[in-house]
């Protein structure tokens, strides 16, 4: 039982910290928390669902099709919602990721309704692979370990190695000093808005595959994986992995001893973050001398 919980713990954290991650990197490139972030991983599953059934397309054509749209969704809501905005505060910006989150949610509940429905996905929580004797996992539990550990080693050498990379870590560093050095800082937010959507688009796929499709079912997961990011650190990819990791096996674990109880750990995590360290686990704290 031990095991069961633990590795469940830690397949659904990867989860949490595979979406958080997309939170993650707009923060670290434009300080803007994307509250729109699950509500735009959810359009981009009914757009999947609707390939599949609507078409008759299989998954791993409708795949790349729908991670398409979720960048060109991503770059459009920075180029048309964001951007427009003149000088705007952090508490502007957050309204504007909040009034994006309920267009796209009205636009899903327009489209597809409200009714919930089974989204087709190539993984099951039901179909299991023996690992070696007396020991097996899902395939979605597989698929989610598979998934998480390409997305950050493809991170790592992205922003190690790459010139878009290392251009959006010195954006987030200083924007004013990056566009002095000739990078084009508009461009790399839209950019980084079009990868972030990407993987959250991914991670949102993953969760319907545990649950149910319908307009408001990325809304707790948005919020497990946004604890998961303020746990490890906003500012540390890794970091924000790790957390998802450690909130996944609390809340597995918290859920089985108090079923009750087990919607508000991601909310008392945030609250104990936020109290003890800001930062997170696993970021240093900045301070800005103005």
């Amino acid at each position: 039982m031990f095991e069961m919980l633990l590795i469940e713990g830690l397949a659904i954290g990867a989860c949490y910290g595979l979406f958080g991650v997309a939170v993650a990197i707009i923060y670290k490139t434009s300080d803007v928390v994307n509250f729109a972030q699950g509500e735009m991983g959810m359009l981009a599953t009914f757009v999947a669902y609707h390939i599949m059934t609507a078409y008759g397309w299989p998954f791993y054509i409708a795949l790349p099709a729908t991670l398409l749209f979720a960048i060109l969704l991503g770059m459009a809501i920075e180029i048309c919602i964001l951007r427009p905005a003149k000088e705007p505060t952090v508490l502007g910006l957050l309204i504007l990721t909040l009034g994006a989150e309920m267009l796209l949610m009205g636009l899903a509940g327009w489209k597809w309704g409200a009714e919930q429905k089974d989204f087709p996905f190539l993984l099951s929580v039901s179909d299991t692979v023996q690992i070696f004797p007396g020991f097996a996992l899902n395939s979605w539990t597989i698929g989610v370990f598979v998934l998480t550990a390409v997305i950050m080693v493809l991170l790592f050498l992205f922003f190690r190695y790459s010139k878009l990379g290392i251009a959006m870590r010195a954006t987030q560093q200083n924007e004013n000093a990056a566009k002095i050095m000739g990078i084009k800082v508009e461009r790399v937010f839209s950019i980084t808005w079009g990868m972030s959507s990407l993987i959250g688009a991914l991670a949102a796929m993953f969760f319907a595959a545990r649950s149910v499709l319908d307009p408001n079912f990325m809304m707790e997961p948005f919020m497990r994986a946004f604890a998961a990011a303020v746990l490890g650190g906003l500012t540390s990819i890794p970091g924000v992995v790790i957390g998802g990791l450690i909130l996944g096996i609390i809340e597995n674990f918290f859920g089985y001893a108090w079923p009750e109880w087990k919607p508000i750990v991601a909310f008392v995590v945030i609250i104990l973050i936020i109290t003890v360290r800001p930062s997170g686990l696993f970021s240093k704290h900045y301070v800005k001398k103005v």
